[in-house]
């Protein structure tokens, strides 16, 4: 996913977005501007408004593995649907709009997107995945964009000389404050639904990290927030929570599922201040909370010193705090946290393992002794570990 992070919020977690994205394609493409025209949709409509002649089954239990644009477009496809096929998974979380802000397929023409279309035929491709039975979710990368933030510095966060800001490796984040992006993000989840994708998922629905330290510092516009008298730290919480809300409601006529991305330790504290989630108040708007709890991108925590050497008391701990959590909310999501089935060596010697078998299976019955049987296994390449018990129980 993404780049390995430094400790956030006082050290207690590292992001989990931690992995690059796969190489992007040579060939740039343009910015094509057009607008898409809201419909009405009458209620009459089946679960998909947009009917794409495909047909999946909701698992009874969502159990899969992440899938970037490059692998869903390559040859390594095939390869990926046989292993979902021999074993107890059934879905595939596929990157519809990546860490840089690419689509990943060439966008219709209704439509404003900047595209690396790894995928040629998306049509061939949703066919497969019917033809295997594997439930497709789209996975989209809404604030962190530097693809947008360069085509649209006044939609992102800009440094007083008047540069686009990024952070430390290179990245740069559209503002959530803006409406228009709010727009741009759902307007590409309604083209994931067209294509067949049962579900949306959204991924970095954040500030970046660290963004309490240096919002004075920067330009930016706060849209229909500056009206307000909170502080920037429930400001930038209201955002992000009114974003998912947002996207929920315009997507309902559509009937696809709506899930979140979000941090381990958001399920921990009140809320993370920087980065504007609220574990609770963002779980209220969507379907299915996917936390990313890594053991590898956990610094000490639970009583537990060294994360990574101990998944399970480390996930069955997390999940007795969500758990916790959730149990509040009147009409509580479904969880489906995302697990490590990659090896952290960058922690360095004495605090890592090598992760396989074991430590998949230990995550997976962590999960299950808490309630939790819906999962998804995260490597950035792709490469998931064979002959895994996924129901160990």
């Amino acid at each position: 996913m993404k780049t390995i992070l430094c400790a956030i919020c006082a050290g207690l977690f590292i992001s989990a977005a931690a992995y690059p994205a796969r190489a992007a394609v040579k060939e740039e493409q343009p910015l094509v501007k057009i607008a898409l025209a809201e419909k009405e949709l009458p209620k009459s409509n089946a679960r998909f408004a947009y009917p794409s002649g495909l047909h999946f089954t909701h698992p009874d239990k969502v159990r899969g593995i992440y899938v970037t644009g490059h692998s869903a477009g390559g040859s390594k496809f095939g390869e990926l649907t046989d292993f979902v096929d021999k074993t107890e998974l059934n879905t595939m979380v596929i990157d519809v709009k990546d860490d840089n802000g690419n689509l990943t397929f060439k966008p219709d023409s209704h439509s404003v997107k900047i595209a690396k279309p790894y995928i040629k035929d998306p049509k061939k491709m949703m066919k497969k995945l019917e033809e295997k039975k594997i439930y497709p979710i789209a996975r989209i990368v809404v604030f962190k964009d530097s693809e947008l933030a360069n085509k649209k510095p006044e939609w992102s966060f800009k440094e007083k000389n008047g540069s686009v800001w990024k952070n430390g490796r290179g990245e740069s984040f559209v503002n959530p404050f803006m409406k228009e992006v709010w727009d741009y993000n759902v307007k590409i989840a309604k083209q994931a639904v067209k294509m067949g994708f049962q579900e949306i998922q959204f991924d970095y629905v954040r500030f970046p990290e660290g963004f309490e330290k240096r919002d004075d510092e920067l330009t930016y516009g706060h849209g229909d927030y500056g009206k307000t008298a909170d502080s920037n730290v429930q400001k930038r919480v209201h955002a992000v929570t009114d974003f998912v809300g947002y996207a929920k409601k315009k997507l309902k006529p559509c009937g696809a599922d709506v899930s979140v991305d979000i941090f381990g330790y958001s399920a921990t504290l009140p809320e993370a201040p920087g980065i504007g989630q609220n574990f609770s108040k963002i779980s209220d708007q969507v379907d299915v909370i996917s936390s990313m709890i890594y053991p590898s991108h956990w610094t000490s925590y639970f009583g537990i010193d060294k994360p990574d050497l101990e998944p399970y008391n480390v996930v069955k701990e997390y999940a007795k705090v969500e758990n916790k959590k959730l149990s509040k909310l009147k009409h509580p999501p479904v969880s489906r946290p995302w697990l490590q089935d990659f090896t952290a060596s960058y922690l360095g010697s004495g605090n890592y393992q090598k992760y396989g078998k074991r430590q998949v299976e230990d995550q997976v019955k962590a999960l299950h002794d808490e309630g939790i049987d819906e999962f998804l296994l995260w490597d950035a390449a792709n490469r998931y570990t064979k002959n895994v018990d996924y129901t160990p129980f």
